[in-house]
């Protein structure tokens, strides 16, 4: 720590740096629960006995609790009856920090690159305690050598163990509300948006539409992409180099951005691990017309990691009239029988007929489909089920189950609560809107959905819309095109490792890259509606987890285990490799450790295996780390306590970066040098820099405007771009485009996201950006996504505002 003052000490000439420094230390608390094995906490499965102020919530199972129990024995084994009665007391109190959900910022573990505490970090005035009635105990607690040399100078003692960050030490860290508030709960930030994180689990994928597995206890995973290959994945995420299936000369489809045609869907049998069949949905082009396949295939009898591909029967053809609105979805559901999801046809509007296809039984399109397959080795190859609820109707094609349908894009089979089964079974899908909304269902048997005379909850074809026949089944929710315009249907989580997810419905938008959620009030039976974000802050600050995704969100999915997946790529072409897979991680609470615990089944591999190498990270500004202990010294280099010269380097580079954007220099340590770190740049985005005078203005520049009381840190927000001023539209505006606004203008927080021209309306200037959604971390609010300058449908009084603070 004396590095430390020394270079504090010089650096009290330099204002700039000094408000800095203060700002960073004194910024505010923000929780993030870790344990020793740098995941989060749990609920034990079985009460705690000798750790009991965390047998509701921390980072022991019981197994734990009781080896914990037996080394506090081994200690106090040596005790004398005076030494038991004063110092007892304190010894559970250390051993047990390791069952604190703060586990790792006690024990100073937050990065797994540095060395582990071996008591605690302790608040000094429970440390001067300790050591004035227990000091005889250290060597007993801890072999690290440095403590002992320290067993006689109780002021190097409790300095030793301080917490770079005291709000975590221990006891204050029982009595801190801000890091006790909602601990084992998801957390939401100020717009009331749920944070998650990801865990990158396969990239480098061409417009990856599907990933479901086999039910074979394997674990495997099989990815499709939209060109007509399907992939192997082993549980440990390593890819089969050979593909599972190429029909990529069968498929139809093009390198156009949005092209909706191609290989759609893939399912297994149930029944797969016996009779190892699988069915697929794709395109295909017959002379002039485009038609939809389903297809029948088998397991290769050599390879079980290979489909034979002359195996092929084909199922069922349907001819599309037009390019758009081919459905994809297939599954299998509870019933054991086959469904399948078709769109209306294309176009707009389901302009096909009186009453489009969607409404007509008799057509095949814009309905859900249900085959039975079942031992279809002799006969047709598929068959009607007899309780089809148009079986009997002349009018109606046998294999309609439900119609009204425009265009379904992912559908799902509930689980069931892995407890009570309540919801087993209920089938889910996202229907994609006209022009107006994108809406969930809950497909049941023989209803109609409304379309085309209802999109989402409002009317569409206002003539079908008035007739009292209609009989149509609203969406459980609905969402307008501000929010997104292409509804991808996701799945209800029923896994196990994240159990506050569990019953909740979670879902995208592909073209807003919007994540959201849904979760049914057994009270009232309506949808409760969330926006799931990605992690603030330290929030996802975990090994291997990231908070940012690419923004097409195209399918989601489930592992064998029901731990939910989704897929989305940087650039929508059936041919650019920029798929990503991401597993959905929730970062407040798991399950037990050895709960969740599987083996799966060997599987031959015939193969070369292309070992997994993720290429996203966390991002955010890299803090520093710190440096390994060392054994000896009077200030061991990299101690918890320790400043290294290299370290404070790195945090001046990082606020050098920060004030040459606003015209100042932070100066570096004449006796440093080291090599400049590398800029990181974030996903297809450019890191701008100024490199002009402040009197002149640039594209992208803001201002905050129209507060009456003259504030500078409020207003509302006027941008700068192609030679004007103009205002932004309130539509998706938040907090997080707000601390781009308020970044820009040199303050250090985003206090409010104001809408409805709370500070004026700025009649006199253009609306130049509508529909602005950002990460925060963007250079301008042009790096965020928006509907492109000058296009928007707002009015002056949706101006947007900001309130900056520091």
């Amino acid at each position: 720590m004396g590095l430390f003052r020394s270079i504090l000490g010089d650096l009290m000439q330099s204002p700039f740096i000094l408000l800095y420094l203060l700002g960073l230390w004194t910024a505010p608390v923000i929780s993030h629960p870790q344990c020793l094995d740098f995941k989060p906490p749990f609920q034990p499965q079985q009460e705690l006995q000798f750790c009991v102020m965390y047998k509701y919530f921390g980072c022991c199972d019981f197994a734990r609790d009781q080896e914990l129990m037996t080394k506090f024995y081994q200690i106090v084994d040596n005790f004398d009856y005076y030494g038991y009665a004063n110092c007892a007391g304190y010894i559970q109190d250390l051993i047990c920090q390791e069952c604190s959900p703060y586990a790792a910022h006690l024990f100073d573990a937050e990065d797994p690159s540095t060395p582990l505490r071996s008591i605690p970090g302790l608040c000094p005035d429970y440390c001067s305690q300790f050591y004035s009635k227990c000091r005889s105990t250290i060597s007993l607690l801890s072999e690290d050598p440095r403590l002992s040399e320290l067993e006689h100078d109780q002021h190097g003692f409790c300095r030793y163990l301080e917490l770079d960050d005291p709000d975590y030490c221990y006891p204050h860290i029982l009595t801190n509300e801000q890091l006790g508030k909602n601990l084992g709960r998801m957390t939401s930030d100020l717009d009331g948006c749920l944070q998650l994180c990801l865990e990158e689990v396969a990239n480098g994928l061409r417009n990856p539409l599907a990933m479901i597995h086999a039910n074979d206890g394997t674990h495997r995973f099989f990815v499709a992409e939209q060109i007509g290959l399907v992939w192997v994945y082993l549980p440990n995420k390593s890819k089969l180099e050979r593909p599972f299936l190429n029909i990529t000369k069968a498929v139809l489809t093009s390198p156009w951005e949005g092209d909706e045609r191609g290989f759609l869907g893939l399912t297994f049998h149930p029944r797969f691990k016996y009779n190892g069949k699988l069915y697929v949905y794709y395109s295909i082009e017959v002379g002039f017309d485009e038609r939809i396949r389903i297809s029948e295939f088998r397991i290769s009898a050599a390879d079980k990691n290979v489909v034979d591909h002359g195996s092929e029967r084909i199922i069922l053809e349907i001819d599309e009239p037009a390019s758009n609105h081919n459905g994809g979805q297939i599954l299998f559901a509870d019933d054991g029988y086959l469904y399948i999801f078709t769109g209306d046809g294309g176009m707009a509007g389901d302009p096909f007929g009186k009453y489009g296809n969607a409404q007509n039984k008799s057509a095949l399109l814009g309905k859900v489909l249900r085959i039975d397959v079942n031992d279809n080795e002799r006969g047709p190859l598929y068959r009607i089920p007899p309780d089809n609820p148009f079986v009997h109707n002349h009018d109606a094609r046998p294999e309609v189950y439900a119609y009204g349908v425009r265009n379904m894009w992912r559908c799902s089979v509930d689980r069931g609560d892995p407890y009570t089964k309540q919801g087993k079974g209920r089938l889910f899908c996202g229907d994609v809107g006209q022009n107006k909304y994108e809406e969930i269902d809950i497909v049941e048997k023989g209803k109609n959905y409304g379309w085309r005379a209802k999109e989402g909850f409002s009317c569409y074809d206002k003539k079908l819309c008035i007739n009292g026949s209609l009989d149509d089944v609203l969406p459980i929710y609905a969402y307008p095109h501000k929010m997104g315009k292409s509804v991808t249907g996701g799945y209800v989580y029923r896994g196990c490792e994240y159990p506050n997810l569990n019953g909740m419905y979670i879902f995208g938008d592909f073209m807003s890259g919007r994540l959201m959620s849904l979760k049914e009030n057994r009270n009232t039976g309506q949808w409760d509606y969330n926006e799931i974000c990605m992690g603030i802050g330290q929030t996802c600050a975990f090994p291997n987890l990231i908070n940012n995704y690419y923004q097409y969100i195209i399918s989601f999915a489930e592992d064998e285990a029901g731990e939910l997946y989704f897929m989305s790529t940087k650039l929508a072409s059936a041919t650019t490799p920029s798929g990503v897979v991401y597993k959905i991680v929730d970062p407040s609470r798991r399950a037990p450790p050895r709960k969740c615990h599987y083996n799966p089944i060997p599987v031959q591999v015939k193969s070369r295996l292309i070992k997994f190498k993720p290429k996203e990270t966390l991002i955010g500004v890299d803090m520093p780390r710190k440096r390994p202990m060392a054994s000896g010294g009077d200030e061991p280099t990299g101690s918890p306590h320790t400043t290294t010269k290299d370290w404070f380097q790195e945090l001046l580079d990082i606020l050098r970066e920060r004030d040459t954007a606003r015209g100042r220099t932070t100066p570096s340590p004449a006796t440093t040098t080291r090599v400049p770190r590398q800029s990181r740049q974030r996903k297809g985005r450019r890191r701008k820099g100024n490199g002009k005078s402040e009197r002149v203005i640039y594209r992208g520049a803001v201002r905050l405007v129209g507060d009456e009381a003259g504030r500078k840190d409020r207003g509302r927000v006027e941008i700068y771009v192609n030679g004007q001023w103009g205002t932004v539209c309130d539509d998706l505006w938040n907090t997080r485009s707000v601390a781009v606004v308020c970044r820009q203008l040199g303050f250090s927080h985003a206090l409010k996201a104001s809408k409805n021209a709370e500070f004026g309306e700025g009649r006199h200037l253009k609306m130049l950006l509508d529909d602005v959604q950002c990460e925060g971390t963007e250079e301008t609010l042009l790096d965020c996504q928006h509907a492109g300058v000058g296009t928007h449908n707002c009015a002056h009084f949706e101006a947007a505002g900001a309130i900056c603070g520091n």
